[in-house]
């Protein structure tokens, strides 16, 4: 990893390709996306299990990671970063982040703890669609 540039890695959002619900937020996130600048890759991917040891995150992590300016986002930081590059009534989420994290990661462990039971799971990581697929390292 050290020898890999990592500015190819800034606006990424690392996500479990196996959970519904994440797979269903990624496809949220890509039409909410208005500058388009944002990349994706699955946690159980090689280079999403490359950077989370690079970024000295547990390779087991729950949840959704969001890499900016070589600073690695998870939890309900990483959800804020990324609500950030919504457009509209979205970027309405931010207000949110004025709340403390203690209070805003229990809600989000809350949902990450929960996701295979309330949304179910894949055997597979998602097959992005080709209009998008530039986006998915």
């Amino acid at each position: 990893m050290s020898n890999i540039n990592l500015q190819q890695y800034d606006k990424l959002v690392l996500f479990d390709g196996v959970c519904n619900f994440c797979e269903a937020s990624v496809q949220f996130i890509i039409k909410h996306d208005k500058t388009n600048s944002l990349k994706f890759t699955s946690l159980q991917s090689e280079i999403g299990q490359q950077l989370l040891i690079h970024y000295k995150l547990s390779t087991a992590i729950e949840g959704v990671v969001f890499i900016e300016n070589n600073i690695a986002y998870f939890k309900s930081k990483a959800a804020f970063k990324i609500a950030s590059y919504f457009g509209g009534f979205w970027r309405v989420l931010q207000l949110f982040s004025i709340l403390p994290t203690s209070v805003t990661d229990f809600a989000y462990d809350i949902i990450a703890k929960n996701r295979y039971k309330w949304f179910g799971k894949k055997e597979s990581c998602m097959l992005p669609s080709p209009d998008v697929r530039s986006r998915f390292l």
